[in-house]
């Protein structure tokens, strides 16, 4: 049963909500529910059923492709604040999910279901722009990755990716096996940049999490 608090923290997060007309507001508030997923938790199955369009609350989850051989590809991630492109795809076209998704962390959606979410595209201007607009930008995003991933570097790559993962203080709480998923690597190429990476005092490693050292090298492509 949804409570007045998480209402207000799905208003808070995705402001849209509050230009729905009340007619609108009233169909959105009457069927949107808010799953948790507990870290690790599978958010979609590949192939499976897209039953809700999910808003990320709070939390993260990892959008990836397995290959045969058991080697894991990120095609992106949700936080705070974002949606999904392959559910909205999946969604818009009635297929299955195409890739798997996993929450990272303790995650909280914001799940409006399927025959909700098209009938708010069929009658909600706001609505309809918002997930146009969103999917959108989340495809071109997903284009980058794959020019990221057929052109640049695995160097460039990993760099990249730590800067984008590193908190305040410049750690990566991530496992050398976790970033190697992260770039489409395996995890002896990723322990050798690092350690190659370290003696150079680029970065510090330690167990199950990196220290960034030298964001300006990394930023600018000289990792080595």
């Amino acid at each position: 049963m949804q409570t007045a608090h998480q209402i207000e923290r799905w208003i808070e997060r995705f402001p849209l909500v509050r230009n729905f007309s009340a007619s609108h507001l009233q169909i959105a508030r009457g069927n949107v529910h808010f799953p948790v997923l507990e870290s690790g938790a599978i958010a979609y199955e590949l192939q499976g059923a897209c039953a809700n369009y999910l808003m990320c609350i709070d939390g993260r989850t990892r959008v990836f492709r397995m290959s045969e051989t058991g080697r894991e590809m990120l095609i992106y991630k949700v936080g705070a604040g974002g949606t999904c492109v392959l559910t909205t795809q999946c969604l818009l076209s009635g297929g299955g999910f195409p890739a798997q998704s996993v929450a990272e962390s303790r995650t909280e959606l914001a799940a409006l279901p399927a025959d909700t979410f098209r009938q708010l595209m069929r009658e909600s201007d706001e609505f309809r722009d918002f997930v146009l607009d969103d999917y959108t930008k989340l495809l071109s995003a997903v284009f980058d990755l794959v020019e990221e991933v057929a052109f640049a570097p695995l160097e460039q790559r990993l760099a990249r990716r730590l800067l984008v993962e590193a908190d305040a203080g410049g750690i990566v709480w991530k496992t050398h096996q976790q970033l190697a998923s992260d770039v489409g690597s395996v995890r002896e190429v990723i322990s050798r940049l690092l350690g190659e990476w370290a003696d150079a005092g680029l970065v510090e490693v330690r167990r199950g999490q990196v220290q960034v050292i030298d964001r300006a090298a990394l930023a600018a492509g000289r990792p080595d």
